[in-house]
């Protein structure tokens, strides 16, 4: 994160509030925000990171709050602008719709004073009002993604969308955060596990809202999904696209030496076949996304993908797809060649069109992967470019 803008008077609370048409609900969540401060005697500061077209901007500079423009739209970049404007020593996030209660920051930002970093208002271990979350997120969406975090991540968040949260600066400027939309809400959330910063989680109330959501289920759990396996792409992608490439080796070379595979095992035979091409494909998308989250900064470079990073070795890449490329095309010249000899009459040579075919595939994926891998790394000075 950037250091926060130097002024004369730091406020102790920052809140900062992503808004998006919430002019129904931003001056009630203003007010209780307002009144939290006065009750406590704590001097803290609003900003409101508005993308909205109706009237929230006027509303909320009206009630005192401090309106700021992202520059662009989404969730991660309100976030992010809003962070870079906030001057507190403890920043609290929460949504401008009003499920949230904001009489509770007291409660989230208590454990900071007493040693954490960072506070995430767990929904699932307070109460979750009626009619607030639907099924699908209750049950299925939000357990789900909560799971898969914690699976990954070695974490053990109980809620890990929860938009009601608290840090301090000197955690918040430890996060090296980056994504725009609302996979932002797990990316704090790794970034803060990765840093070993000091979390916990407080029960919270949640509310219904009082306009329609702005989340859509499946194409934002998407974002999420996306997010964690950019994250852990080898043991996640390229480890299963591994084994499917093993099994559909050992298939082919196994029918194979039984002999006679058009008459007997074709089937298998090809089913072994899509398996290795398939399984190529995967492990090499999985390279590919490891270095995309290196060359980002998501990850830092180990083991394999130091080596995958150099260009000595994305030439013999190139040179090893040709090779596969021109091997399947003699493999399938012999088959012309053969075909010819006999005539132009009955040919019996799938096995060995289906090795050809591999070949040739099997080359085109690999000279592929060495390109997008060399175009990634076009803009790195690190002395791998």
């Amino acid at each position: 994160m950037e250091p926060h803008p130097q002024k004369e008077s730091v406020p102790e609370v920052s809140v900062v509030l992503p808004a998006l048409d919430e002019e129904r609900t931003i001056g009630e969540c203003i007010c209780k925000i307002q009144e939290v401060f006065t009750k406590n005697a704590i001097d803290g500061e609003i900003i409101v990171a508005d993308s909205s077209t109706d009237k929230t901007s006027q509303i909320a500079a009206a009630l005192g709050a401090r309106v700021i423009r992202p520059k662009k739209s989404g969730y991660g970049n309100a976030y992010l602008a809003g962070f870079a404007e906030a001057r507190g020593h403890y920043i609290v996030m929460g949504d401008s719709d009003n499920t949230y209660d904001f009489y509770d920051i007291p409660k989230m930002i208590a454990p900071l004073k007493t040693g954490a970093d960072f506070v995430v208002g767990s929904r699932f271990k307070g109460i979750i009002h009626t009619g607030s979350m639907t099924a699908l997120h209750q049950y299925i969406g939000n357990p789900l993604l909560t799971w898969m975090l914690n699976f990954i991540f070695h974490t053990q968040y109980s809620d890990t969308h929860s938009g009601f949260r608290a840090i301090t600066r000197e955690a918040l400027d430890r996060l090296p955060l980056k994504t725009v939309g609302m996979e932002f809400a797990s990316e704090m959330l790794v970034m803060a596990s990765k840093e070993c910063i000091k979390i916990t989680e407080v029960p919270i109330d949640y509310y219904p809202r009082v306009t329609p959501s702005k989340l859509h289920s499946f194409a934002d759990g998407w974002r999420h999904i996306r997010f964690v396996l950019l994250m852990k792409p080898l043991p996640f992608v390229a480890v299963p696209g591994f084994l499917f490439f093993v099994i559909g080796l050992l298939l082919m070379g196994f029918f194979a030496l039984q002999g006679d595979v058009e008459s007997s095992h074709l089937h298998t035979f090809i089913l072994g076949a899509i398996l290795v091409m398939g399984g190529m494909q995967v492990i090499l998308t999985g390279f590919l996304m490891k270095t995309y989250s290196v060359v980002h900064g998501y990850e830092t470079k180990a083991g394999i993908i130091v080596d995958l990073m150099q260009y000595s070795n994305l030439e013999k890449f190139l040179v090893l797809g040709a090779a596969l490329f021109f091997a399947g095309v003699i493999v399938g010249l012999n088959i012309l060649i053969h075909w010819v000899a006999v005539g132009f009459g009955f040919l019996s040579e799938i096995s060995t069109a289906i090795i050809s075919l591999i070949l040739i595939v099997s080359g085109i994926q690999v000279f592929l992967f060495a390109v997008f891998q060399s175009m990634m790394l076009l803009n790195e000075n690190n002395g791998h470019a």
